[in-house]
């Protein structure tokens, strides 16, 4: 065969640019410091205080701005320069991190500093994760955005749940303050390297004060008039919710029915990270083959067939097994569902309805984490997995149900309902 001929065979692979190079390079550095930090920050408040209130509370206060100021958040994004943004973010969490590992150095680093630390490099977090999805779409060609969100989505798990926590917790043990002047670090390198970025999206003009109100809620507005992303977001909250009821319980019932110590459940978690990678890999050419409809139908189901493995089959390798399954379904639904709405959503709304988006996901996570343990306490962990599995079941026949009406397909064709003109700028 003639290499034209070979060529031709070959399926284009859309170039995505240096552009997309260094926000990936950004995202892959920070993600890595995140996740030290995410380790180290209950290490540290374990020399703190032996309260487990006061230990969870640092989880607590990072994950708590994702519900507080998700919105206005949008808003934000949709109104600065996001590139520059991005930057001041970066280097203001370089230096709360700095004052933190100063305070740890000095002695004078206790539980309040690394609440107050923890809050505000959420907030950071919750601008940050915004304003690169909404980057994104200007930055790679159309063609190329379920590879570029699967590649970003791919190494900000791998970062944060997998090779950042290891790295935080080896150096921790090295040194208290290590893992924190590492995030510095890392901020302050993903700062160089997204303000080397070229391209940025235009910046909007700010409302005036009386129209801020109605500025944030317009994103809320457009997302509620529209089916197809309104059942999504609902549908993603039914996920979050089995699956960080998974989650949260999995701890327990690694000791209790696998028999595995710390390390053995810190490798078990590890599956999740490889089947993020390879999600990152195969996502967008089982969206090709399956469609957007067919893809999300897939998804589901994978997540439902891990959850009936974990709930039927006491095996480590299994359980393992199982958890690489659930990452690829979670990372290719968000890939198939971020690009609908970096292609749906206007561009002048694409903050706001991204924020109010997650915030309906997100939604999920606190309400799985509390009934998992509920549940738990009462029937065991099993129980909690046999109910997350026919609750993705039931979600996947759903689903089904919507790609034989091509909704998706509908939608990209006009089909839903265009934003009224109070949702316009």
């Amino acid at each position: 065969m003639s290499t034209s001929a070979t060529d031709r065979a070959r399926p284009h692979q859309p170039r995505l640019g240096r552009d997309f190079s260094r926000l990936w390079w950004a995202a892959a550095v920070s993600s890595l410091g995140d996740g030290a930090t995410i380790a180290a920050a209950p290490l540290l408040a374990t020399r703190l205080t032996d309260d487990p209130r006061l230990i969870g509370a640092a989880s607590v206060a990072f994950t708590a701005p994702f519900i507080l100021f998700g919105i206005p958040a949008g808003l934000l994004v949709d109104r600065v320069d996001i590139r520059a943004m991005m930057v001041r973010v970066d280097v203001a969490r370089a230096v709360l991190l700095a004052v933190l590992a100063l305070g740890v150095l000095g002695g004078w680093g206790g539980l309040p500093l690394l609440y107050v630390c923890m809050f505000l490099l959420g907030v950071g977090e919750v601008l940050c994760r915004n304003a690169a999805q909404v980057l994104v779409p200007f930055l790679t060609p159309q063609a190329g955005l379920a590879t570029a969100n699967a590649r970003v989505m791919a190494v900000q798990e791998a970062g944060t749940g997998f090779v950042g926590p290891l790295v935080g917790a080896l150096l921790f043990g090295v040194a208290t303050v290590l893992p924190f002047g590492v995030d510095a670090a890392t901020f302050l390198c993903s700062a160089v390297l997204v303000s080397r970025i070229r391209r940025t999206r235009p910046v909007e003009p700010a409302p005036d004060r009386a129209g801020v109100l109605s500025e944030m809620l317009a994103g809320a507005r457009w997302l509620y008039s529209h089916h197809l992303l309104r059942s999504l977001a609902l549908v993603s909250c039914l996920i979050n919710l089995a699956g960080n009821a998974m989650l949260a319980v999995l701890v327990v019932h690694s000791g209790k029915v696998l028999h595995l110590g710390p390390f053995g459940y810190g490798a078990m978690l590890a599956c999740q990270a490889v089947g993020a990678v390879l999600a990152s890999r195969f996502a967008p050419a089982l969206t090709g083959r399956l469609g957007r409809e067919g893809a999300l139908v897939a998804t589901a189901a994978l997540i439902a067939v891990s959850e009936t493995v974990l709930a039927a089959v006491p095996s480590v390798y299994a359980a393992g097994a199982a958890l690489a399954i659930f990452a690829c379904g979670t990372v290719t639904w968000n890939v198939v569902v971020v690009v609908l709405r970096q292609t749906l959503v206007p561009q002048h709304l694409l903050g706001r309805a991204n924020s109010v988006y997650r915030l309906v996901a997100w939604g999920g996570l606190p309400l799985g984490a509390a009934a998992g343990g509920i549940v738990a306490a009462e029937a065991g962990t099993r129980a909690v997995f046999g109910a997350g599995a026919a609750v993705m079941a039931v979600v996947a026949v759903a689903l089904l149900a919507g790609a034989r009406r091509q909704w998706i397909t509908r939608a990209e064709r006009g089909a839903e309902p265009a934003p009224g003109p109070a949702d316009t700028d």
